[in-house]
């Protein structure tokens, strides 16, 4: 059993035509490292048709935080890595991303729409702190006056307010913490490098305080693990002073799948075949849903119980509460390039 990560080992990345498969006492030595890459754009458009935001930023590949259900594990495949331990220990630096991000805002035709960071991987995992990547998007965004949300599992976002601050007072960011658990034993196992609960709760309520808008990511929802804590969360999100929350049942696609039964059988084997047999039963005898919509809703006596628990939460902890529409109104466009030469 690895301690400190959620992958147990390296998976065989689907792509590769040979493999090499290293002893387990290999992975104990190696440390995590940082490649420089170079993308020729940082923002994606999303077009999904179930997902709400239209564009989303990632400042990194890969990610330390090391949570076993990630979906975003299998795009690490297309760099020729493994969805595995190579997800959090090869960890990829788009160190150009703030310069990409100023180009984008100056098209000559772009019309400015909330940009989500981040869509896949954490902008604020332990890399942030030696790389300051994202507090760097954070400036070009606040000089544009263009409107940013923020999804993380890390505390490491309160770092940066001086810049939430005069953002959040032109009503262009919002923060997202994910707590997925508020059981801190849980969560050393489910997300070894993540903030702890204590400090994302904290994290919360400073946010709150300085008038930033502030939702709870209840993500993913792991039925006979953590589902029975819900409505706890719940409250203690509210009460902490989140204005709104999201949430989504556990879906295990591609090389996610392995990777999350192997560390299940190991952090919990007690009742690893139990979870595994209940995602089943939302997943139609599968453990992964890649259709749209249905991805989100899952099927069964679970997934509906799971939604009314959050349909009751929502009234009982959040009915008087919302969060505000970010606004776009102010945007700079190529205003802030031309005072620049002044």
């Amino acid at each position: 059993m690895k301690k400190g990560q959620g992958a147990q080992k390296n998976e065989i990345n689907r792509f590769d035509r040979y493999t090499f498969e290293a002893e387990d006492e290999d992975f104990e030595k190696v440390k995590t490292s940082f490649t420089e890459v170079f993308p020729k754009t940082i923002v994606n458009e999303v077009k999904s048709p179930d997902l709400r935001m239209e564009y989303s930023m990632n400042p990194y590949q890969g990610c330390e935080h090391g949570c076993s259900y990630c979906f975003a594990r299998p795009t690490h495949e297309y760099w020729g890595f493994s969805a595995g331990l190579d997800f959090e220990r090869k960890i990829m630096v788009k160190k150009n991303a703030p310069e990409l991000l100023e180009k984008f805002f100056q098209k000559r035709n772009y019309v400015p729409k909330t940009i989500m960071l981040s869509g896949n991987t954490d902008c604020y995992q332990p890399a942030e702190r030696q790389f300051e990547i994202t507090r760097k998007i954070l400036k070009v965004c606040l000089d544009y006056r263009h409107p940013l949300s923020i999804l993380s599992k890390n505390a490491l976002v309160l770092r940066d307010l001086d810049l939430l601050k005069p953002m959040a007072e032109q009503n262009l960011v919002s923060v997202g913490l994910s707590i997925p658990t508020i059981n801190e034993e849980i969560r050393r196992k489910m997300e070894p490098r993540t903030s702890s609960t204590y400090n994302k709760l904290k994290a919360i309520e400073i946010l709150s305080e300085n008038q930033i808008p502030t939702m709870a990511m209840v993500a993913p929802v792991i039925p006979g693990l953590t589902s029975d804590e819900s409505l706890n969360i719940l409250k203690t999100v509210s009460e902490a002073g989140a204005q709104t929350f999201g949430y989504s049942l556990i879906r295990l696609n591609d090389t996610v799948e392995p990777v999350f039964v192997n560390w299940i059988n190991a952090k919990f084997p007690d009742r690893a075949q139990k979870v595994l047999n209940l995602i089943r039963s939302m997943r139609g005898g599968k453990l992964g849903e890649k259709r749209y919509h249905e991805r989100y809703k899952g099927e069964g006596n679970i997934a509906e119980m799971i939604h009314n628990t959050f349909a009751l939460g929502r009234r009982k902890f959040f009915a008087d509460k919302e969060m505000p529409k970010l606004s776009s109104e102010n945007f700079t466009g190529t205003k802030t390039q031309q005072l620049r030469f002044f």
